[in-house]
């Protein structure tokens, strides 16, 4: 006899656009369909099947026995679910029964779990996305799971600073669970928190509220009702529930706002409060609860309930009774300010009022590192960059952006000693250091032909001999295969050298691809301005790294 199949479905929301290939196919490949009715009547203009079975709501463990009986008697079944059939769906059902009757997936039956959309991910998608930090679903059923557990689990939820999702909020029968998750929540979250409500996500019969923690009970919330509701630092935008990636935002100079690269972000110095890999530790500080600023909310919504406005008048009255909620979970989203400092493009010397100075500004929370490039990078939490940028420059240390700019790096002139080209490195500095780039581009300039401080080997060196400048771009700084720059110009007037360079820089700006090295530039364009690029590679065969660099 041929062996039968089981399909466990998760169609997604409902409608046909949101259904995935896979799982029309699983449909359309079935003998029988088994399925909650209102989840079948979504889905039965797609099947073909010979039998169709609906059945009512807590009737899960008869069509999974079912399932299991057609299967055995060589059919190929679906069992359906709405979502991911593996989040409070059929998956696991029918697995318990196979189980119970002694099934194998070597000698039994073949199962296939196809998955869908969930709950979760439809309503967040209609909401804007309140999903984006760390999140958990709770279903409020306790017909098969006691209510002392899931109120423990909402309880740590709301304690951990989760984004909640709640299935199964209400029905006929059970409508205290909600209240009882509101009165939990409220404990650690302010009232304003946001709350989406989403009915029927993707149906015609769909439904979205936006509210607050402390207003959500006065709409209408049904078994279709999936509840999202946000962390500390969610907040409303044009009709948006929007939850920050992190407690953290990184800028820097010039920049409102700047993402890290992936090769930034993942620095111990740039996640202070990661799990150290080696000692198992963590440092301590980064959880502090404090009160936050919210956002301001263009949402219709009601300002005050009438218990609000009952404390607020209590406290009006007896303000010296007001009592501040000790449990409120508010992760302050703080703002890092990254900058680099240096003592000037020729100085190197720091001074020991300047290394002070840093010292105050960087703090406890702080960090500050020393870079190849002879610049400090200090990265610190503050909402006023001004302050600090004016603080550091009364000491006469230069500041200048980080990422991925015009980075300048000179020698030190033996001292000074070869002053000659000093104002023209300074110059350099003045015009396009800090500049946005692709990528980062780095300068560097020597003072004499002895080239000792490794011009040669930056994207663009350059090095001062006989009173002009001999000039070198592309070099590959990095990896087993680093090679210098192209020597391009010899004896450059230095009435041409920043005129020269701007247009170097401006090119790249203009056509290199977002991440895209210098010399990557160089060697796909083939010719930057007048200069034909040669292939400066080592011409001995070198094993590839497994980046492929």
């Amino acid at each position: 006899m041929q062996k039968g199949k089981i399909f466990v479905v998760g169609f997604g929301p409902g409608d046909r656009e949101h259904i995935t290939k896979r799982a029309v196919d699983a449909l359309q490949q079935s003998e029988h369909i088994m399925g909650y009715k209102t989840y079948v009547d979504l889905i039965e203009h797609l099947v073909t099947a010979k039998t169709i079975v609906s059945t009512g709501m807590t009737e899960e463990v008869s069509r999974a026995q079912e399932a299991v009986k057609q299967a055995e008697a060589g059919s190929i079944v679906s069992v359906i679910s709405s979502g991911d059939s593996g989040v409070y769906g059929m998956a696991g059902l029918v697995y318990e029964v196979l189980i119970e009757k002694g099934w194998t997936e070597a000698t039994g039956i073949e199962v296939e779990v196809v998955p869908g959309i969930s709950a979760i991910n439809s309503c967040a998608s209609l909401l804007g996305a309140p999903v984006m930090h760390d999140s958990c679903t709770i279903s409020l059923s306790d017909h098969l799971t006691p209510w002392t557990v899931i109120e423990k689990r909402i309880e740590a939820a709301a304690m951990a600073d989760f984004v909640v999702a709640f299935y199964n909020p209400k029905s006929g029968r059970r409508t205290r669970q909600i209240v009882e998750a509101q009165r939990i929540l409220l404990k650690y979250r302010a009232p304003d928190t946001p709350v989406g409500l989403v009915k029927a996500a993707y149906r015609d019969t769909q439904d979205i509220v936006l509210t607050t923690l402390a207003e959500m009970l006065e709409h209408d919330i049904g078994m279709l009702t999936t509840v999202v509701v946000g962390n500390s630092s969610t907040f409303y935008y044009d009709n948006k529930i929007i939850t920050p990636r992190g407690y953290q935002r990184k800028y820097t100079l010039g920049e409102e706002k700047q993402l890290l690269k992936p090769h930034q972000r993942l620095k111990k110095e740039a996640e202070p409060w990661a799990l150290d890999q080696e000692t198992g530790e963590a440092k301590e500080g980064f959880e502090k609860i404090e009160a936050i600023e919210k956002k301001t909310t263009n949402v219709s919504v009601t300002e005050w309930s009438s218990l609000q406005l009952a404390n607020e008048a209590l406290a009006l009255v007896r303000p010296e009774e007001k009592v501040e909620n000790p449990f409120l979970v508010q992760q302050k989203q703080e703002s890092i300010f990254e900058f680099a400092v240096s003592p000037g493009v020729a100085n190197k010397m720091i001074t020991p009022q300047q290394m002070v100075t840093l010292a105050e500004i960087v703090g406890e929370k702080g960090t500050m590192e020393y870079t190849p490039d002879h610049r400090l990078v200090v990265k610190v939490p503050s909402m006023d960059p001004q302050k600090i940028v004016a603080t550091v420059e009364q000491t006469g240390l230069l500041v200048q952006p980080v990422g991925d700019v015009v980075i300048v790096k000179a020698c030190d002139f033996c001292y000074g000693e070869k002053a000659e080209s000093i104002p023209y490195a300074e110059k350099i500095m003045e015009t396009l250091g800090g500049l946005k780039m692709p990528k980062e581009l780095h300068v560097g300039i020597n003072g004499c032909g002895m080239a000792c401080y490794r011009a040669v080997f930056d994207d663009i060196g350059i090095v001062y001999r006989k009173k002009r400048f001999d000039l070198f771009i592309g070099s590959k700084p990095v990896g087993r295969t680093a090679h210098a720059a192209q020597p391009v110009l010899e004896g450059l007037a230095p009435e041409q050298l920043i005129p020269l360079l701007t247009e170097i820089v401006a090119d790249y700006q203009a056509n290199a691809h977002p991440n895209e090295r210098f010399f990557k530039y160089f060697k796909r364009v083939k010719k930057i301005l007048n200069f034909e690029y040669v292939d400066m590679a080592c011409k001995i065969k070198v094993e590839e790294a497994p980046c492929g660099d």
